[in-house]
């Protein structure tokens, strides 16, 4: 039997770290046993409902090269299942439930239901259900259920305890009376997210469920709809909880949690995709930095960790930092050049912007701070009145001069021309040490430092260095 997997958001907003975290180690696994991954859009809860959501939880998946292998066909790509389409399915197998007396109808208000809640809450007791409903014949409730608004109601068991396995931490075990009737089809129709999840996951032939830890408490409940519905049950996997620096759930009150805004950062895909795989999960070795490929090899259930990970920002921008430097260049100058056009700078001249990613990305941990380093090579310079002091005094004059007149006199020099010249400056114009070097830097870059002045004049261009040199003649 082929394993098959699945990524089940919900349509409420953008990406989250979390939610990459499920449908990335989803996607390792299939792709390491040669299984499949699908993608299910869980829209049952129309209230919660945002526009949008789902065309952007695509762009970022295709942002980050994970593609799902199983779908309704759109535009030639596997497209995502909505359970919001498959309600008659849903309709028919709650049927079942009803008829073998595993579930029934429930017709108390929403203000008989607050105020168990408050009895309960004041009892300090376990807020549940008092099965008032169930009480009905099976007669009187079909009647009420023509005419009366009801949701239907998943019936536990009076006693025992409910058993299964996670593949993280064993054996897991809830006694029955712990569990509340939960609410299986709500009074719109739609399924809850514990009735449809399992309804979906049977038919789409779902072998192993891989989830946040955040859903243990509910598998009880998915495990007696699967017994009720005399189901396989499938292997459950509970992945460890993101925890901010402070051990804390990770939560967007703290920080950045969307995929998307990581991205918008200057982050790159490679480096969003290397970095998660890695929160919860270790490989066989000391190594950190792994392609996607070499992560589909690599990953293993087995070294899925059973404590929380700590989301460490520092390690995320050391670790994008080592693939901007390391990243083939041309694949980096395709990543940036949207962003500085973006931030209005014209790099139609491919020479130069080269240089000037070469330049950046040694520099940078941000595909965001590579533009702010770059922005002298593209805007123009301003100074303070200090600044245009320290370049209108004798020596800076002097020193700018020589070097901008010996400059213009060749059209191609290179890096080693270009640091004899310094020199040659230094020496002929008796000005060495920080006053030969300040004036060409700061005329240059507009900052008292910053790049050497070679890699400045090979990102200008001669032309560009002469002009801003001999503007403060």
């Amino acid at each position: 039997m082929q394993v098959k997997v699945r990524f089940a958001p919900s349509p409420t907003g953008f990406l989250h770290v979390g939610g990459l975290r499920t449908a990335l180690f989803n996607y390792l696994y299939a792709k390491k046993i040669g299984g499949k991954i699908i993608l299910r859009i869980e829209d049952t809860d129309q209230t919660r409902k945002v526009e949008n959501a789902v065309e952007h939880l695509l762009t970022t998946f295709e942002s980050l090269n994970i593609q799902f292998d199983e779908g309704p066909n759109i535009g030639g790509c596997n497209g995502p299942y909505y359970q919001s389409k498959r309600l008659s399915l849903y309709k028919d197998n709650i049927n079942i439930l009803l008829k073998n007396g595993s579930a029934y109808p429930c017709f108390c208000t929403s203000a008989r239901l607050d105020n168990i809640r408050k009895i309960l809450t004041a009892n300090k007791k376990t807020i549940k259900y008092d099965r008032h409903c169930l009480k009905l014949s099976k007669e009187d409730a079909q009647s009420q259920m023509t005419t009366e608004q009801h949701v239907i109601r998943m019936r536990v068991p009076d006693d025992g305890e409910v058993i299964f396995y996670d593949a993280i931490r064993d054996k897991v075990s809830i006694k029955c009376g712990e569990l509340d009737d939960q609410v299986l089809i709500k009074s719109d129709g739609y399924p809850t997210y514990h009735f449809a999840n399992v309804v979906d996951d049977y038919f789409m032939g779902i072998t192993h469920v891989m989830r946040g830890e955040e859903w243990l408490s509910s598998t009880p409940k998915h495990v007696l709809l699967y017994q009720y519905f005399d189901w396989k049950i499938p292997k459950f996997i509970h992945l460890p909880l993101l925890l901010n620096s402070d051990k804390s759930k990770l939560s967007k009150r703290q920080g950045d949690v969307a995929v998307e805004n990581y991205l918008q950062k200057g982050y790159l895909p490679e480096t969003i995709i290397n970095f998660v795989a890695l929160l919860g999960w270790h490989p066989k070795n000391e190594q950190e930095i792994f392609s996607l490929p070499e992560l589909e090899k690599e990953f293993s259930l087995k070294r899925i960790h059973k404590s929380g990970a700590v989301f460490d920002i520092e390690k995320l921008n050391w670790m994008n930092g080592q693939y901007l430097k390391n990243i083939p260049i041309d694949i980096l100058m395709n990543y940036a050049k949207p962003e500085f056009e973006s931030a209005g700078f014209n790099v139609s001249d491919t020479r130069k912007f080269k240089a000037v990613i070469k330049n950046a990305r040694k520099r940078s941990n941000t595909v965001l701070a590579m533009i702010e380093l770059s922005t002298p090579f593209f805007n123009k310079l301003t100074f303070s009145k200090d600044e245009l002091n320290s370049l209108r005094n004798n020596s800076s004059k002097l020193v700018l001069k020589y070097f901008s007149d010996k400059l213009s006199k060749k059209i191609i020099w290179s890096e080693e021309e270009i640091k004899s010249l310094v020199k040659e400056t230094g020496e002929s114009t008796n000005v060495s040490g920080k006053e030969l070097y300040s004036p060409l830097r700061l005329s240059l870059f507009g900052t008292y430092r910053g790049p050497d002045i070679p890699c400045l004049v090979d990102i200008l261009g001669i032309d560009e260095s002469v002009k801003r040199m001999i503007s403060h003649l």
